[in-house]
């Protein structure tokens, strides 16, 4: 059988080795050029790369990309360090803006403690608010005062704004403050200007209500209510809240004091009123009504006054 030695023929090959000698002698060619140190070389050199140079930029438009972006990710990660710092400093100044706010609270309080006129037989002890019940059926705090600071049970506590409760158990070094919003708390009030007496019933809620209202219609909405001293238990004149009409149509009363941050507490040296025993010698006891004497016209009918009678006749005579 015949052979086809076209379909043996291999060209590429040759082509192949053309090619690669064509590039040799070409960069061969540049290299000499721009390594050959001549003023005719030189201005070819410039001219050369005048003319192709400027045709490539599109070639090296992804180069100038990727620098730009190289660049721009090595400013943002130094702007994302810069970022991380100055959020640790805004943590550090909150934090010392905490502190400062809660400075500036507990000062503003103690000047408020320190503001407020009582009578000037009436000495105080601050403590310290430890702990609160967190119950909803007991509402009372803990101050770090007890017996050893001469806290007796039963005395008043404020803070800087109003009437807050009494003292409800004492140990050596704390003691516990029954609030005036605890269930079983009751204080007889006085609700200014019309004077009306009232009893202050807690119910476990902000606003407790006011009862036994002597004339209910006589109070408005923003009456001043303070303790009365009814009873002993408070001393009289310390102010309690303003009357307040609750949703349920009840007068309700709106504590001065700050419930919600009850920090410092002011125990109030309270003693029991001077007991008058003895009438003083301005207002006299009453005299029993004098029994009216009778008067007879006969001495003889008088008892025992014939026997007294003729003696004094005789000696009269004589």
């Amino acid at each position: 059988m015949a052979r086809d030695r076209n379909t043996d023929v291999d060209y590429a090959g040759p082509v192949r080795r053309i090619v690669i000698g064509m590039l040799v002698v070409l960069l061969g060619g540049i290299f000499l050029i721009w390594r050959i140190d001549s003023p005719r070389v030189e201005r070819f050199r410039a001219a050369l790369v005048d003319r192709f140079v400027p045709s490539f930029e599109w070639a090296l438009a992804p180069v100038t990309k990727v620098a730009g972006m190289i660049d721009s990710f090595q400013s943002y990660a130094s702007l994302y360090d810069q970022n991380q710092e100055l959020r640790r400093e805004l943590q550090k100044m909150k934090a010392w803006k905490e502190a400062a706010v809660q400075l500036e609270q507990q000062n503003a309080k103690l000047l408020a403690q320190n503001q407020v006129r009582l009578d000037p037989k009436l000495t105080s002890v601050s403590g310290v608010v430890m702990a609160d019940s967190g119950s909803p059926f007991r509402q009372s705090v803990i101050l770090n005062v007890g017996a050893r600071d001469g806290i007796v049970d039963g005395w008043a506590t404020m803070d800087g704004l109003g009437l807050v409760g009494r003292i409800s158990g004492v140990g050596q070094g704390t003691s516990r403050v029954l609030l005036l919003t605890d269930a079983s708390s009751r204080i007889p009030v006085t609700i200014q200007p019309s004077g009306q007496r009232a009893m202050l019933v807690g119910d476990n809620s902000p606003a407790p209500p006011l009862e036994f209202i002597e004339a209910p219609e006589q109070v408005r909405p923003g009456d001043q209510v303070v303790s009365s001293g009814d009873g002993g238990v408070f001393p009289a004149g310390l102010l309690v809240g303003q009357v307040a009409l609750g949703t349920d149509n009840r007068l309700r009363l709106r504590m001065a004091a700050d419930y919600e941050r009850l920090d410092f507490l002011r125990v109030l040296r309270s003693h029991p009123a001077e007991q008058i025993e003895e009438a003083g010698k301005l207002i006299p006891p009453p005299q029993p009504p004098a029994r009216p004497q009778l008067q007879f016209n006969n001495p003889a009918a008088a008892p025992d006054g014939g026997a007294e009678a003729a003696p004094a006749e005789g000696a009269g005579n004589g």
